[in-house]
């Protein structure tokens, strides 16, 4: 039996995280980190904590769900590790590559896993695609295309996430909220990047972080890669392709269930809770050695694409 403790009872851990290791047959929530202890209400079997350092020396705990704000991963994910937990992070990994290379330095060194929450690894028709892709079903891949376009603004009614508009809390907009998961996506398909460059814009919105971001990868044997991500569009789009000599593999949208072949088309749909095989997977690592869907290292290949970005993007400031 796993026992985990969950920092953070925002919107993903009270949707997705929480009710995902309450279903998970080998797992116990034993223990909470939150601000706000009244979030905490709704799970009566659990301990409720303030303060993470008194949560890990004081409650039995083998694993750690960290779904705080993107500034708070790399010292919650440290401390974890110091305490010699498991560490399951919300992406992206860090603020920056230095950190996220700390993380996973802690965790060599305290000999304990250590994975990112990259859970579109495990829907099936990306399995499927790349399965596919190394089958040559479309032949020698050369480019993937992917699209994440939506309306977000920092004045929304509700206030919802907030902390996604102060980059000393989120380190950027849309390019790391949301592009992360298709430069990830990407790295399963085609391995590690080679080169990156973007751009980051304002072109709607005149926040502290970019409401819109552009980003050219490289993969060997020169794939070319594109991900387009926005907060500046009222059209929603969640396109996903990969073009080969011979043809295409189509995933819009990468969300949903579709896979299209040329004149096939198969549903794979993912499980109901997107996090539930991201929580299955871990506790299976922990438990049984099988290979974690996204390791440090691997994640790390996403986070030197988005620092690469923002470099290219304040040398020209």
């Amino acid at each position: 039996m796993i026992r985990w403790l969950v920092i953070g009872i925002g919107d993903i851990a009270r949707r997705r995280v929480i009710p995902a290791i309450l279903a998970e047959p080998r797992s116990r929530l034993q223990a909470l980190v939150t601000r706000d202890p009244q979030k905490a209400s709704a799970y009566p079997g659990a301990e409720v904590f303030t303060n993470l350092e008194v949560a890990l020396q004081t409650t039995p705990i083998d694993a750690v769900y960290i779904a705080s704000p993107v500034a708070l991963h790399a010292p919650q994910t440290i401390a974890a590790l110091h305490a010699g937990k498991h560490v399951l992070c919300e992406k992206p990994t860090a603020l920056n590559l230095s950190a996220a290379q700390s993380m996973l330095d802690a965790a060599r060194a305290h000999q304990r896993l250590f994975a990112v929450a990259y859970y579109r690894r495990l829907f099936p028709k990306l399995l499927h695609a790349r399965q596919l892709i190394a089958d040559g079903a479309i032949g020698q891949p050369l480019l993937a295309e992917a699209n994440c376009h939506e309306w977000r603004s920092s004045d929304a009614p509700d206030g919802a996430r907030s902390w996604l508009f102060n980059p000393a809390m989120s380190g950027g907009g849309p390019l790391f909220d949301t592009a992360c998961h298709r430069i990830d996506a990407m790295n399963f398909l085609f391995g590690e990047p080679t080169r990156a460059t973007g751009l980051l814009s304002n072109a709607v919105h005149h926040t502290p972080v970019e409401d819109s971001a552009t980003v050219l990868i490289q993969y060997p044997p020169g794939i070319h890669a594109t991900v387009d991500v926005r907060w500046n569009s009222h059209i929603d789009r969640d396109q996903f392709r990969v073009i080969g000599t011979e043809g295409e593999i189509n995933l819009d949208p990468l969300s949903g269930p579709i896979l299209r072949v040329g004149n096939r088309e198969e549903s794979l749909p993912t499980h109901a809770n997107l996090h539930y095989p991201c929580i299955e997977n871990f506790v299976s690592a922990i438990l049984d050695g099988t290979p974690l869907a996204c390791p440090g290292e691997q994640a790390l290949w996403t986070d030197r694409v988005l620092e690469t970005v923002l470099y290219a993007n304040q040398s020209r400031t």
